[in-house]
């Protein structure tokens, strides 16, 4: 080594150790409208109504955006540390609901961004009944490239190359009138990549302009099967 290329490398260390990277932060829930999750009827969800195992689809905190709403018929973990493709953590606090079982994510693949159409579905939640020899039981699973989550731990990647976990949407849940809110978001969100990659499909579906209008008021919740006319199973 030269000399002088000696000293450079000397001063870059230096520089180098007087402001080190930034660390990745903490990332805190972000909140939305508060929305009533209500049936195709506009009548106000029941909590205890929500079948165990199957799948419900609703839109927040956008109208083009779809989420899972999953009863998982058993409690989830509570406190989960998790962390982003970028390095940030959070904190997943936990199911919501009778026995803690109830869950939102959104239902944007958090790898190419595969989501449910009215037209089909790549991506969708599968219990012990409906798992196959090519997936584990009791995870979200996308057929595009089997990237596997664990909805009942904030949806951690379990497998395949998801780079982060879904992001979380934020439940509120009223005991007394076993009703059922969104709030808001936790984890990675990707909806402004989601909205660029998918402009024109999304202003088919949803309207031009819809897309981007945040849901108010309430939220209307449809089972899977219903929504979107093929199910693709792997």
């Amino acid at each position: 080594m030269q000399r002088r290329d000696f000293f450079k490398l000397c001063a870059a260390t230096a520089a180098l150790g007087a402001h080190p990277p930034l660390a990745a932060q903490d990332l805190k829930p972000r909140f939305y409208t508060r929305a009533q999750l209500v049936g195709e009827r506009a009548q106000p969800l029941k909590a205890s109504s929500l079948a165990a195992g199957k799948n419900y689809i609703f839109h927040y905190p956008f109208e083009g955006t779809p989420c899972f709403l999953l009863n998982l018929g058993r409690p989830t973990v509570r406190n989960v540390q998790l962390r982003t493709e970028d390095g940030s953590t959070y904190q997943w606090p936990g199911g919501v609901g009778p026995n803690n079982a109830i869950v939102g994510y959104s239902a944007i693949c958090a790898h190419r961004m595969t989501y449910p159409t009215r037209q089909i579905s790549f991506i969708s939640y599968r219990d012990q009944s409906s798992a196959s020899r090519v997936m584990s039981p009791n995870v979200i699973h996308c057929c595009s490239e089997h990237s596997e989550y664990d909805p009942a731990s904030g949806a951690r990647v379990l497998g395949g190359p998801a780079p982060q976990p879904l992001s979380a949407i934020l439940l509120e849940y009223e005991r007394g009138t076993d009703a059922l809110y969104a709030v808001g978001t936790l984890g990675g969100e990707m909806f402004n990549a989601f909205f660029a990659k998918f402009e024109f499909k999304l202003a088919l579906d949803y309207g031009a302009g819809k897309m981007r209008r945040r849901v108010a008021g309430r939220s209307v919740v449809t089972e899977l099967s219903s929504f979107c006319k093929q199910q693709v199973k792997c």
